[in-house]
């Protein structure tokens, strides 16, 4: 939602620009223009985008200078309509990239095991061996999952071989794994945590290389953490199959919800700022951060169109979103907006609830 927005202020700006090229004297010609017509073109038209630019509709060609503001409405809204379907779809593809990079991330202790045996100064015999290493190289579900999304590290082999000889084999636990008399496999599930939490989601050189591949890694980082610890968890013995974490109980499900929302919260921006500006009575809506706007039109979008979801979930959820992701003062000021718009929606009839949402609302 972010995105498109800038992505829209850049459009917005864009044709304003356009507007000033065109009314600007001609350089190359050897005309005599009037400087004097054109700027007074300029803003005229200008000012008929800035005043239309809103109406879809909008259309007038009774001279040069209606034509091109036209012309440039037409194309703000065109930009913006490819831009809405770019960043819908974005937002699925970059979601599903989450499984990717928890993929190579148990794909990277194979590749680990791997230049350890290639070691020829050292003995890692019992890493080479471990029971943990063993079950995810011989998984069959990552093998298939890795082949069908096409994920290896073959083409990052000297950075990973790099990784393996300054962090892995220089890390104390490491050396100390490698000596210990303990073959069982809690100790080669030690290490491998070990390795997964302390090294590979906590070394700063792992880690951006892992940013500088993936824009998202930083915000990402804890899902992907999460569903490597899960899986390792989820290993009973070492020599059985295990089964591969999912990003969601039902993504398919996930998906279409989150196709609606960001749909719908595109609609509830124009239609509902002027109570989010009536509501806001010691608050310039034109001055509330970007983010915040976008925090409380998805949260009205919820509390309308998902009639299952309580509205005190919606509430508490896009307040937990505000502290996250806006301004220290923000959580306050989304909860007493959201508390107060919800009840007037919910009095008018616009916000119906139904099953469990309407029980837990009582």
């Amino acid at each position: 939602m972010f995105a498109f927005r800038q992505s829209r202020d850049a459009n917005y700006a864009l044709a304003v620009q356009q507007i000033a090229d065109i009314f600007s004297p001609d350089l190359n010609s050897m005309e005599v223009q009037d400087k004097e017509q054109l700027k007074a073109d300029r803003k005229l038209c200008t000012d008929l985008f800035k005043a239309n630019f809103e109406d879809t509709g909008y259309h007038a060609s009774t001279d040069k200078v209606e034509e091109v503001a036209t012309k440039m409405i037409q194309e703000y809204h065109q930009k913006n309509g490819k831009d809405l379907i770019h960043f819908k779809k974005t937002m699925l593809i970059e979601a599903e990239k989450i499984v990717d990079r928890y993929l190579l991330i148990l794909l990277l202790l194979v590749e680990f095991s791997e230049f350890a045996e290639k070691d020829a100064k050292q003995d890692h015999s019992r890493f080479v061996k471990n029971l943990l290493i063993q079950s995810i190289k011989f998984n069959k579900s990552l093998e298939t999952a890795s082949l069908r999304r096409n994920l290896n590290w073959t083409n990052e082999s000297d950075t990973v071989r790099q990784w393996f000889k300054d962090i892995i084999k220089a890390d104390d636990e490491y050396i100390k794994y490698l000596k210990s008399q303990d073959q069982s496999f809690a100790s080669d599930k030690a290490i491998i945590d070990h390795i997964v939490k302390n090294l590979i989601f906590k070394n700063d050189v792992i880690d951006k290389y892992l940013e500088d591949a993936d824009l998202n890694w930083d915000e990402d980082r804890a899902i992907i953490k999460s569903l490597v610890t899960k899986t390792l968890k989820s290993i009973p013995d070492g020599s059985g199959e295990f089964e591969l974490q999912e990003l969601s109980y039902n993504w398919e499900d996930d998906k279409t919800f989150f196709q609606e929302l960001f749909e719908e919260t595109i609609k509830v921006e124009e239609k509902y700022e002027p109570l989010i500006a009536k509501k806001a009575v010691n608050w310039d809506v034109d001055r509330i951060a970007v983010t915040d706007k976008i925090i409380l039109e998805m949260a009205i979008s919820e509390m309308i169109n998902f009639p299952s979801i309580p509205v005190k979930v919606t509430i508490n959820e896009y307040i937990e979103v505000a502290k996250r992701y806006s301004t220290p003062k923000s959580k306050v000021f989304i909860n007493g907006i959201l508390d107060v718009i919800a009840d007037e929606l919910e009095a008018s009839g616009v916000i119906r609830k139904s099953g469990r949402g309407l029980i837990d609302n009582k």
